[in-house]
């Protein structure tokens, strides 16, 4: 599942893999300003190598489980993304949880949009989920972008949702339905 895609004519979506560590790590060393406001307070491990390998490795445990899939956007030797689609219910459920960001060098360009829509085709054609969810902090106007131009709709706000930038903040709540 989750053959490599092009989505720009530099730019790749592929599975994460061990051996991305370093080039994840980087990119999250180059990003960590950028990305403070949108995602949880991260602890200084979390920006070592170390730290990456071994997330890196429990999520490919999920990926042979079909739980989860962790993807990286890949510009030439450098990851510029990271896109999981994660919480992988089967049963009468078939969802999953989608969670994304983009380099701060490479906004503007479409990137996270395009990458939702192949993901989007993947999971419903290869995956056969039925829906996708995804969240956002109420303000981040960017994000609700790619969502709803990738057909996902808002379904609620959920106060004080998760824990990001060390606040407890409000999410809008979004879905897709693969199969109407």
């Amino acid at each position: 599942m989750f053959e490599r895609q092009v989505i720009a004519p530099d730019v790749e979506l592929r599975i994460l893999l061990v051996e991305d560590a370093i080039k994840l790590t980087e990119a999250y060393q180059r990003n960590r300003e950028h990305l403070a406001p949108w995602e949880p307070t991260r602890p200084a491990e979390f920006f070592t190598e170390r730290f990456q390998r071994e997330d890196i490795e429990r999520r490919l445990i999920a990926t042979r489980s079909d739980e989860g899939f962790p993807l990286v956007l890949v510009s030439g030797n450098e990851i510029i993304g990271r896109f999981n689609l994660a919480g992988i219910t089967r049963g009468p459920f078939q969802s999953a949880g989608l969670g994304y960001w983009v380099d701060r060098n490479h906004l503007g360009r479409g990137l996270a949009g395009a990458t939702v829509r192949a993901i989007v085709e993947e999971a419903r054609d290869k995956l056969g989920l039925h829906r996708i969810e995804a969240s956002t902090l109420v303000h981040n106007a960017a994000s609700q972008r790619v969502l709803l131009k990738n057909g996902f709709h808002q379904i609620g706000m959920a106060p004080q949702y998760l824990q990001i930038a060390g606040e407890w903040q409000d999410h809008n709540l979004y879905q897709r339905i693969l199969h109407e």
